[in-house]
């Protein structure tokens, strides 16, 4: 019985001599998910801005912020996430700050 607690003690996680940090494993950027809420976030952009929804703009610079939160390349990431939020921005100001459109009241 006393040979069994000798090597099971040798492999015990829970011992200090015998614990080892975790390192995630390196994975490429081609192998990451889809960002979908980037993605959305990019659409409803090009929608505010082109179609004057205020809606979409809104919707476009929540889902960047949501995308921006859950970021897992930054290099990639961060240029998608920044064009999207670029275009949430163009779309307020268009329809906030532009001129009314003919035959609708503001």
């Amino acid at each position: 019985m006393s040979s069994h607690n000798n090597s099971s003690s040798a492999n015990d996680p829970r011992q200090p001599s015998s614990a080892k940090p975790f390192v995630p494993p390196a994975v490429s950027p081609q192998d990451l998910p889809v960002d979908y809420s980037g993605f959305i976030a990019v659409v409803f952009g090009i929608a505010g801005v082109m179609f004057r929804y205020k809606l979409c703009s809104w919707l476009a610079i929540i889902c960047c912020a949501q995308s921006l939160a859950n970021m897992k390349n930054v290099e990639t990431d961060l240029k998608q996430i920044s064009m999207a939020m670029m275009f949430g921005i163009m779309g307020l100001v268009t329809n906030y700050l532009g001129t009314a459109r003919p035959g609708t009241k503001s």
